[in-house]
């Protein structure tokens, strides 16, 4: 019987630090969940301008040593932080495959890998990812709602925006393929991809100049791509911000004339709570 109160008395003990600990990490409603939540987003700061400051030829030269001791201190810091988590938490697993789990994750593992591939540790910056809680910790919850309402639109937009991927990705091939045949190899457009390569700087308008056309027809044919360039431009962003717009509405919902009631259903022509017809209609459909 000694032995059993002895256990559940540890046990109790342990269960009251992980919570603890937990109420500490996870928590932002007390002092110290926000201190350290607030002393974790200064750390997040410092060892990103650390990989950044490390990758100027000149600091790193006169300050290596200084560098790599700073971030493998990080390094230790944020793989405590991080075990610390999965240990506190009583949802481990849902933590570790979690998106700020995944990205707590990727902060550590680039110093790690650097000691087996020279030059990984660049990869490191992820950790500036991990200021997203930053949304949490300062109460800026309307920001994610905001992103919820963006992440519907762009995934409303997706089968418009990729038939005209499709539709550009086929205009590209078909200019590149007539590029190569007016200028040749001896243009520079030695073959299809190349030329291309050529169709698509030439159309996003970015015009890195390493590829030109010498002939009177190649620069006629450049000269079209280049203001079907202006117009393509402007049609993924019509698209997502009609559907920006839509999601918007939709997020808003509608307000009933005759009591006030907020109404989110799409197809809803009558108010739920009073019977009134609503002025607008149904939402169209997608």
């Amino acid at each position: 019987m000694a032995v059993l109160e002895n256990n559940r008395t540890g046990k109790s003990h342990r269960s009251a630090w992980r919570d603890r600990l937990e109420q500490i990490i996870f928590g932002v409603d007390t002092r110290a969940g926000r201190a350290f939540d607030i002393v974790l987003l200064a750390l997040i700061l410092l060892s990103v301008t650390v990989v950044l400051l490390e990758s100027v030829p000149a600091l790193r030269r006169e300050h290596a040593k200084t560098l790599r001791v700073a971030e493998w201190a990080f390094t230790v810091l944020f793989t405590v932080e991080y075990i610390l988590r999965l240990i506190c938490t009583k949802h481990s697993l849902g933590y570790a495959f979690s998106f700020l789990g995944i990205i707590d994750l990727l902060a550590v593992i680039p110093a790690y890998l650097s000691l087996i591939l020279s030059g990984t540790q660049s990869l490191a910056v992820v950790r500036a990812l991990r200021l997203l809680r930053a949304f949490r910790i300062l109460k800026l919850t309307h920001y994610v709602g905001e992103a919820r309402t963006l992440s519907r639109a762009l995934h409303a937009s997706r089968p418009k925006v990729t038939v005209f991927l499709v539709t550009v990705l086929i205009v590209v091939v078909i200019v590149g393929a007539l590029m190569h045949l007016i200028e040749g190899e001896e243009g520079g457009f030695t073959s299809i991809p190349l030329s291309m390569y050529w169709a698509i700087v030439t159309l996003t308008t970015v015009g890195y100049g390493d590829l030109a056309p010498k002939t009177v027809l190649g620069r006629m044919l450049a000269s079209l791509l280049m203001i079907l360039g202006y117009g393509i431009i402007a049609v993924p962003t019509g698209i997502v911000s009609a559907e920006l717009a839509r999601a918007g509405v939709d997020a808003a919902g509608r307000t009933c004339p005759d009591c006030s009631a907020h109404i989110y259903d799409r197809e809803a022509r009558h108010c739920k709570n009073c019977g009134g017809r609503l002025e607008d209609g149904a939402l169209p459909r997608d």
